[in-house]
């Protein structure tokens, strides 16, 4: 509260949220009356322009239409909606049938409704004590005790939203509260909070399941000692992370079942203490993993995730690794193929036939690379080299599953990356009149596997047994079956305006 030379009475430093609202760091002339992290955040208010917020039942009360003070004075009508009722309030019996709707309230929020205190001891459980979800974000609240001393009034409280308010965190570690018994999904979402925080904070949350930690500037991780072992879901998207084997340090969590990286800054994943063909003992129970919008650039990262025991579901978009092939539908092949367990990648479920196709075409793809590594027929002669086995871990397994590719399925196979030549066909559905006809470009070099496993997803079918015909531009009414799957478009004579026939 400096009184500023030049300018009479009180004023308040404050620092915006947005620093383009502000003007300085704090000093004015050369004296430095309060410190800002961003260099123009700050700014000089008068106290009458600051807004001190109002306390979590005032918020409450004025959001339900339960202001009761106002209402006698007016003796107005009102009606209020909680769940699916509409509960009309006439006159003076109105304050009591509105006391009686906090007592039932389940889910508030007072989003953006400028709370920054608890109010008065024991006021929040004499009123409304049967919460269970609370929604307390962009308020006014500053300091985590602030949250407790609200928490700790509703006894059964399950679900918090804290997100966007600037909080002090406690520095040293806290005598173990109640307050949090029963909370199982915590939001402190753009709070400011550190990991190092988290962990002092985190005993009192002895049942917590989800834990969303977005846009912190969090940059260092630490392993969570006899805490947070509850804990199924975290989301650390929007952090700066910027180095993999930070997960290490939380690799131990035993129940993690989803964990978001989204936007960390990551360039590498990998698991040291496993080799390959070998599963990882980090990360046990982790059957999702969002990396999108990182910096992954080596397939090796791909490689190692087939090490984590329990992944089933993956998103990796706009990592540099995704520019490296220039058809998407590759891609995809090859990561299907790297992690055997997959079962929906980048939001898209992956079916049984088209993991096969994926399987069978990468066998095929580097069966010249196995031969020139030392790989054999002759599982006797059969050495490859670590090199080989480091760059493409599963193909001995896939070797074991569909036998090593036969000298003639090697002969001319083009490279990978070379751009086949594109056909364009109309995709029909003969036996579904409401599916409108879809105009697709495939490569002539995909397989029947391939084109199936795409009709798949373009279509939304079920997981049936897809039949393909087509029926050329030039003879009408004629169909031919596209009845093997492992055969590549070509193999057929399909060209350029022909259709394609899906039954199923």
């Amino acid at each position: 509260e400096p009184t500023l030379q030049y300018f009479s009475g009180i004023w308040l430093g404050v620092e915006w949220d947005d620093p383009q609202r502000g003007k300085h760091d704090g000093t004015y002339e050369g004296t430095q009356y309060f410190k800002c992290r961003h260099p123009r955040g700050g700014s000089f208010i008068r106290p009458n322009k600051a807004n001190f917020g109002v306390d979590f039942l005032t918020a409450v009360k004025g959001r339900y239409g339960l202001n009761e003070k106002q209402d006698a004075q007016n003796g107005i009508e009102n009606t209020c909606v909680f769940g699916k009722k509409t509960v009309e309030f006439v006159g003076r019996d109105s304050i009591e049938k509105k006391q009686s709707q906090l007592h039932r309230l389940v889910h508030i929020s007072v989003h953006e409704c400028t709370v920054s205190h608890a109010g008065q001891k024991e006021e929040i459980s004499g009123t409304c004590a049967n919460i269970r979800h609370i929604d307390l974000s962009k308020n006014l609240v500053a300091y985590w005790d602030t949250v407790i001393d609200i928490a700790s009034q509703v006894p059964n409280l399950e679900t918090l939203d804290i997100s966007g308010n600037k909080m002090k965190f406690p520095s040293t570690s806290i005598s173990k509260s109640s307050a949090f018994s029963k909370l199982t999904t915590l939001a402190l979402n753009q709070t400011e909070i550190t990991w190092t925080e988290v962990l002092l904070c985190a005993p009192g949350w002895p049942v917590l399941e989800e834990l969303y930690l977005t846009s912190n500037n969090i940059t260092v991780l630490e392993r969570p000692d006899n805490v947070l072992q509850t804990l199924k879901l975290l989301d650390l998207s929007n952090n700066q992370l910027l180095d993999g084997s930070q997960l290490h340090l939380i690799g131990h969590l035993p129940r993690l079942e989803q964990l978001i990286l989204t936007n960390n800054g990551i360039p590498s994943v990998h698991f040291p203490d496993a080799d390959f063909g070998c599963k990882t003992k980090m990360f046990p129970s982790l059957k999702r993993l969002a990396i999108n919008d990182n910096k992954i650039s080596q397939w090796s990262s791909i490689n190692e995730l087939e090490k984590l025991p329990s992944l089933q579901v993956l998103e990796c978009r706009n990592n540099p690794l995704m520019d490296t092939e220039k058809n998407p539908e590759t891609l995809r092949q090859l990561i299907i193929a790297k992690i055997s367990q997959l079962e929906v990648l980048n939001k898209s479920e992956i079916f049984p036939d088209e993991r096969r196709g994926a399987e069978l075409d990468y066998r095929k793809i580097f069966g010249k690379d196995w031969l020139a590594a030392g790989g054999h027929w002759d599982p006797v002669r059969n050495k490859p080299s670590e090199e080989f086995l480091a760059a493409h871990p599963r193909y001995p397994s896939l070797c074991l599953k569909y036998g090593a590719p036969e000298e003639g399925e090697l002969k001319g196979q083009q490279p990978l990356t070379l751009k086949n030549q594109l056909l364009t066909l109309t995709i029909k559905c003969p036996d579904n009149p409401e599916q409108k006809p879809v105009e697709k470009k495939l490569p002539e070099s995909m397989t029947i596997q391939r084109v199936k496993g795409l009709l798949y997803r373009l279509l939304r079918i079920p997981g049936s047994e897809l039949k393909l015909s087509y029926e050329s531009s030039k003879l009408k009414g004629k169909e031919v079956e596209l009845d093997n799957d492992l055969k590549p478009l070509q193999f057929y004579s399909i060209e350029n305006g022909d259709s394609v026939l899906v039954r199923w």
